[in-house]
């Protein structure tokens, strides 16, 4: 087995000052070794730009990478889009350890989500964000090459993909992994569930958030200690169900209500 999972795809483009600046946190460091390699500016734009130029020139010096004027039309065709703000910076790949190569560095009381299932990579970056706000500690991926939109989902993050610790794992294994530490497996779903605010959601646990098309696997769901519902109004008599983000958001901020006064950041720069 390899000691990591690391996207084929290189470079990696990341548009605009919040996805950059994350890269650039120092505090990330211990999990996350993404670089920038060039940094693209908008020479049009670049008189406006004085207050973010003046940091990565700084931080150029420091970590070693260019920093180039292009035309503003050569941005726009070197990225997906317009909203880039007039910055890109090429990156390298992040490498996302396999869970089981870390295992001793998992706290004994902390707050990780499974992701079963998820597809769309900016559903992805918004399920992320919710989660990061939340105070989660870390985020366990199936094996797949998420890392090769990573920009895009950085962008839809707000950057805290780049924050946030990641690993790779087979869904039903970082179940029994975590099991195996004494962590509760919680699954968001319908069937034989407990309505979220009568839930005991206390740590350690490890939150199972599944896609809008597949859901939770089964394998998954039969190693559970429990299944979480969200309750919806009876106004409008809705059928449907939250997206993977909303449904972090929801339960996330019900997990970090009920451990209030416990550090959910113990994992972050641990690693």
């Amino acid at each position: 087995m390899s000691d990591s999972y690391e996207s084929p795809v290189t470079p990696d483009l990341f548009e605009g000052m919040t996805a950059i600046s994350a890269v650039l946190d120092p505090e990330i460091s211990s999990f996350n070794d993404r670089k920038i390699n060039m940094i693209f500016v908008d020479k049009e734009r670049m008189a406006k730009k004085s207050r973010e130029l003046a940091f990565l020139r700084h931080k150029s010096e420091e970590l070693g990478f260019a920093i180039q004027p292009v035309p503003s039309e050569d941005l726009d065709n070197l990225t997906s889009g317009k909203t880039h703000g007039g910055i890109v910076a090429v990156c390298s790949n992040r490498t996302i350890p396999l869970l089981a190569d870390v295992a001793d560095a998992i706290p004994a009381r902390g707050f990780y989500i499974l992701l079963d299932g998820i597809e769309d990579p900016y559903n992805f970056g918004y399920t992320v964000r919710s989660l990061y706000a939340a105070g989660a500690d870390g985020v366990i991926l199936p094996p797949r090459n998420w890392m090769g939109v990573a920009g895009l989902v950085a962008r839809s993050s707000a950057g805290t993909s780049e924050k946030t610790p990641m690993f790779i794992s087979d869904p039903a294994e970082a179940a029994q992994f975590f099991k195996s530490k004494g962590y509760r497996v919680a699954c968001a779903g319908i069937r034989d569930s407990v309505d979220l605010y009568e839930a005991d959601l206390t740590l350690p646990l490890l939150l199972v958030i599944g896609g809008e098309k597949r859901g939770i696997s089964a394998k998954v769901a039969a190693l559970s200690d429990l299944t979480v519902r969200i309750g919806y109004s009876e106004k409008g008599n809705f059928r449907g169900s939250l997206s993977s983000a909303a449904s972090a958001a929801v339960l996330g901020f019900e997990i970090m209500r009920q451990n209030k006064g416990a550090s959910l950041e113990t994992h972050r720069a641990t690693i």
